[in-house]
């Protein structure tokens, strides 16, 4: 099997599975409880604070655990904006952003909020001047992801963050699901105020991530109940998955460190050998993240060619795994100016530090086949 779907979840580590299994068995205390049972549970909760917060370089106290992205993109957007609603009710955001943040952002002005959607260029890149020009008086919160789930097109996070801190009323949000262990990003240097993590990108577990807010930014809760996670976040902590999550992370981070060049050849290989075939297009940018790579193909229906991979044991995909059953039409690809062929016939392969050389040559391989034999079923 060749697995080449890892922006839309990625196969635990071993070592996390064991953690995970470990801490169930032994530390199945609540965390909350007073006597020595929920101590030790708190004390390894706590701990695992202190690391993910070193492996990060931020302090434990701007560590929320979450369920995940969707959870993280709706606890930053919509505790910002009832929380500092008194101050403004208007939000910037891009028009290619996950779901989880257009969404939260429609509910919101159902809720009397307005909303900027940024246009973006072919690249999937916003303007850094009209983001400029559509902050007002009344801005509370900017979010823009880091690397796009479709196209893996990088924001200019840092010009973003320089802009956003010369107005002190307004805060700064980073999706930065995607880029999380394949695009380095220093949360403080470059002015964020909130960022989204989720564990199932990074070889942890579905159902676990972590929202960074930075020191004296203030919430609404989504959750009230208990005072957890500095009373943002009531309910009972999933430990079992919030000590996996930190072993995916330290783990990442090394493969980060040690195999990222690697995971940029393959790449490149993939991206030199699509361009170099008749019929496809090439839609991720040159300098885009590492591990995303997606193309048109007109004429076909990602579905067939999906289906036509997958019975070859080769696993792609079409769109971001949240959106994918949803219309043909690549919303992404529209905002960045695609014909509607071209939106319509998007495929994406997602990379991990997992994936091989050898599995490259036999994608290739396997997808010039697989295009050849439905071209001439169509033919």
């Amino acid at each position: 099997m060749i697995y080449f779907d890892n922006s839309a979840t990625t196969k635990p580590y071993p070592e996390v599975l064991q953690s995970f299994h470990q801490v169930a068995d032994t530390y199945y205390g609540n965390p909350s409880s007073i006597h020595r049972f929920g101590s030790d549970s708190e004390r390894l909760l706590n701990q695992s604070k202190k690391q993910a917060a070193q492996l990060l370089s931020i302090d434990p106290e701007e560590i929320i655990f979450t369920s995940g992205g969707t959870e993280g993109n709706n606890l930053a957007i919509k505790g910002i904006a009832l929380q500092h609603q008194n101050r403004g009710k208007h939000i910037i955001t891009s028009s290619i952003e996950h779901p989880s943040v257009l969404e939260a952002c429609k509910a919101l002005e159902g809720l009397g909020f307005e909303v900027t959607y940024l246009q973006v260029n072919e690249e999937g890149i916003i303007d850094l001047s009209d983001l400029e020009k559509s902050i007002r008086e009344d801005t509370i919160l900017i979010s823009i992801m880091h690397v796009n789930n479709e196209l893996g097109s990088i924001q200019p996070i840092q010009q973003i963050g320089k802009i956003a801190n010369r107005y002190p009323k307004l805060y700064f949000h980073v999706d930065y699901v995607q880029g999380l262990g394949k695009v380095p990003l220093d949360f403080h240097k470059n002015n964020i105020d909130l960022c989204t993590m989720s564990s199932h990108k990074i070889h942890g577990l579905k159902g676990t991530g972590i929202l960074f807010v930075k020191k004296n930014t203030s919430l609404f809760p989504l959750l009230h109940g208990g005072s957890q996670e500095a009373f943002y976040r009531a309910g009972t902590e999933n430990l079992p998955g919030i000590v996996s999550m930190v072993k995916a992370l330290r783990m990442t981070l090394e493969h980060q460190r040690s195999h990222l060049a690697t995971l940029q050849k393959m790449h490149e290989k993939i991206r030199v050998s699509l361009e170099e075939m008749s019929g496809v297009i090439v839609n991720t940018p040159e300098n885009a993240a590492p591990h995303i790579l997606n193309f048109s193909l007109p004429g076909f229906k990602p579905e067939v060619v999906i289906h036509a991979l997958g019975e070859q044991g080769v696993f792609i995909s079409t769109k971001s795994a949240c959106s994918s059953k949803d219309a043909d039409e690549s919303a992404i690809l529209i905002a960045c100016g695609a014909n509607h062929e071209r939106a319509s016939s998007a495929l994406r392969i997602s990379l991990s530090y997992f994936n091989t050389n050898k599995e490259v040559d036999s994608f290739l391989r396997t997808f010039r086949n697989v295009i050849d034999q439905l071209s001439e079923v169509m033919g």
